[in-house]
């Protein structure tokens, strides 16, 4: 009965850390299309609302890891290898933020979380050009099914904006980029960020990569806007929400796994579109839900094959460190044996 109740307990916290995720991640979302659609809060500087994050999450990241120590720094993170490494990472992260809040002005909801389901498309074939990632045939199949099923989506949507797409298919380039170059400057190299480390490397440099622009594009215009006055309560709250994010995502990768992350995320997406069209009053028609449909399928598919690999990698590793012990065991007995022989041996001559 115990370990029944201790079973219980561990799936209830993991289903906890699922929700908590979700709900900032729906809300994180919702809360910058507020802010920024023309329509409702009606503040369309997705540059501006980028560095305000920034701003806010590297502040808190330097509390947390400098301050009150709760996380860790690396502790071989040179100044060569941060220029060289950390900020190219940061350069696209910030490009990524800056795209995909911006798409928020002329897509609605639903149809951005349809499009971002060519991230895993993206993900592998970028992945494929840098050679971290293997072309089979299968997968790139998959891969079709996903792009089709979004261009139905896109095709059935009913405020389709060619700019906003744009933006969007550009945040998920970049983002699938740093995915990538993650692994292949920062793991490779036996770096490990979580969520609050990448903030305290990441953050700094992705504002000072976006001042440029917001000093071209946004920065005349909000000078020019004399009615703007700085709103603490909403963008406070905002920033918040997103750093509050980043600790989710700490929390739920590290007592569940990045694959529960990825599922958690598709109930997300089918929230975010029901949310949409219910309360937000975003037209979703029957094409985009057909289309959105076979794009999901093959996402499903794509983190069932993932699983699959890395159960089988997982397997092919223990019994290697299996067949590993038995022959270190088979040498141990095999020494033992001639131990005794060679005694046996030196005991005859004795006698003899």
């Amino acid at each position: 009965m115990a370990l029944s109740k201790e079973v219980v307990k561990k799936v209830a916290i993991s289903y906890a850390y699922v929700a908590i995720w979700i709900s900032l991640s729906f809300t994180v979302i919702v809360y910058n299309k507020y802010i920024l659609d023309p329509k409702l809060y009606d503040w369309p500087f997705p540059i501006s609302l980028t560095m305000i994050h920034m701003a806010f999450c590297s502040s808190l990241a330097y509390l947390l890891v400098r301050v009150l120590q709760v996380v860790e720094p690396v502790t071989n993170m040179t100044r060569e290898f941060y220029l060289r490494n950390v900020v190219p990472i940061g350069a696209l992260y910030a490009l990524s933020l800056w795209f995909s809040n911006s798409a928020y002005i002329y897509l609605s909801v639903s149809f951005i979380q349809m499009l971002k389901a060519l991230m895993p498309v993206a993900v592998y074939s970028i992945g494929i050009s840098f050679r971290k990632e293997t072309f089979r045939s299968n997968t790139m199949a998959n891969m079709v099914s996903i792009t089709l099923g979004v261009a139905i989506a896109a095709y059935g949507e009913a405020k389709f904006n060619g700019f906003g797409v744009f933006l969007q298919l550009g945040a998920v380039a970049f983002e699938a980029t740093r995915l990538v170059l993650i692994q292949i400057l920062l793991t490779s190299a036996g770096i490990k960020l979580n969520p609050i480390t990448s903030l305290y490397y990441v953050a700094p440099c992705c504002f000072v990569f976006l001042t440029l622009p917001w000093a071209v594009m946004e920065m005349p215009k909000l000078i020019g806007t004399s009615s703007f006055h700085f709103d603490f309560l909403i963008f406070g709250t905002n920033s918040l929400c997103a750093f509050a994010l980043n600790l989710a995502v700490f929390l739920l990768v590290g007592k569940t796994s990045a694959l529960t992350m990825n599922v958690a995320g598709v109930v997300k997406d089918w929230l975010l579109i029901a949310f949409s069209w219910s309360v937000i009053k975003d037209t979703v028609t029957p094409v985009n839900l057909f289309g959105y449909g076979i794009a999901f399928l093959g996402v499903a598919y794509y983190n069932h094959a993932k699983l699959q690999a890395m159960k089988a990698a997982e397997e092919a590793k223990t019994a290697k460190a299996s067949q590993a012990g038995d022959e270190e065991a088979g040498k141990l007995l095999e020494e033992k044996e001639l131990k005794k022989g060679e005694e046996y041996e030196k005991k005859s001559e004795e006698k003899n």
